[in-house]
């Protein structure tokens, strides 16, 4: 059973084996998280700067954060409250699913901040990984706020602000005037995104489809990673490859309920063992 324990301004999690960080925080989910030669890691979110690690006896700690912090914002960011363990044994009943969770062990869904999430997966769009991270990092230098040695991620009221000229120094391309229709559909009111949790997954998905460049890929991504909607299952080339691969395209009755963890699982056992590769 998991635990929390709080001691010189550090968070130790206890019995949580099924958290692996390079897993959870290096497989597509989200974008400002790296880590250093002592395999600590560090990352904004919220606001907030923190490094974790994960210590040699399995224990995780979080260091230099508080209590009320913890609780706040990581507790519920890191899925800390899921039951994981009893997903796998659901998703196991399959025998091909059985081996993705076992291949993709400890990936968890990271519950991110809305317009943050929304405007990271805009830019993924036909983009790499190291592109990513670089627009969301000049994004964050030249429009968030400065804190201690780090930037936040840029509010929907900045950017609705600003014009495709001052978006240059991006270098987003097309994905530029997307992010700031974003902005102004949020700033509006058009797009609630606080209200989208509440909603049936396909209104979700609707209300969300709204904005400029967001399709039902960009827009399940944003529902599963900082919504709560587990069911929503984001389609990619990729992705459909491996269901298809896989599955025969239909992805098995027992995964239905947690179909974006059952999501994250094969796209990460199916990259990663070579069965996309032609």
């Amino acid at each position: 059973m998991k635990n929390f324990e709080f001691k010189n301004n550090n968070i130790y999690i206890y019995g949580l084996p099924d958290f692996d960080l390079p897993h959870t925080l290096d497989c597509g989910q989200a974008f400002r998280w790296s880590c250093n030669d002592k395999n600590v890691w560090s990352g904004v979110a919220y606001g907030k700067y923190l490094e974790l690690e994960k210590l040699d006896d399995g224990s995780i700690v979080l260091y230099n954060t508080t209590k009320q912090d913890f609780y706040d914002i990581w507790f519920t960011y890191f899925d800390l409250e899921r039951d994981y363990e009893s997903i796998i044994v659901k998703l196991s009943e399959n025998e091909i699913l059985k081996k993705a969770c076992e291949y993709s062990h400890g990936i968890r869904i990271l519950n991110q901040e809305p317009f943050e999430t929304l405007c990271s997966f805009i830019i993924s769009q036909n983009n790499n990984i190291k592109r990513i991270k670089g627009i969301i990092e000049r994004l964050c230098e030249n429009f968030g706020e400065y804190k201690n040695g780090y930037y936040t991620f840029p509010t929907a009221e900045k950017l609705a602000s600003l014009t495709i000229d001052d978006l240059a120094v991006l270098r987003a391309g097309f994905r530029a005037k997307y992010l700031l229709d974003a902005a102004k559909k949020v700033v509006s009111g058009e797009v609630d995104l606080n209200n989208l949790k509440n909603l049936p997954l396909d209104d979700a998905r609707t209300e969300l489809m709204k904005i400029v460049g967001v399709g039902p890929k960009v827009a399940d991504c944003c529902l599963l990673f900082s919504h709560h909607h587990t069911t929503a299952f984001p389609k990619d080339v990729w992705i459909k490859r491996a269901m298809s691969v896989l599955f025969g395209d239909e992805l098995p009755e027992n995964a239905q309920e947690y179909a974006g963890i059952a999501q994250q699982y094969i796209f990460f056992y199916a990259r990663d063992t070579k069965l996309l590769e032609d």
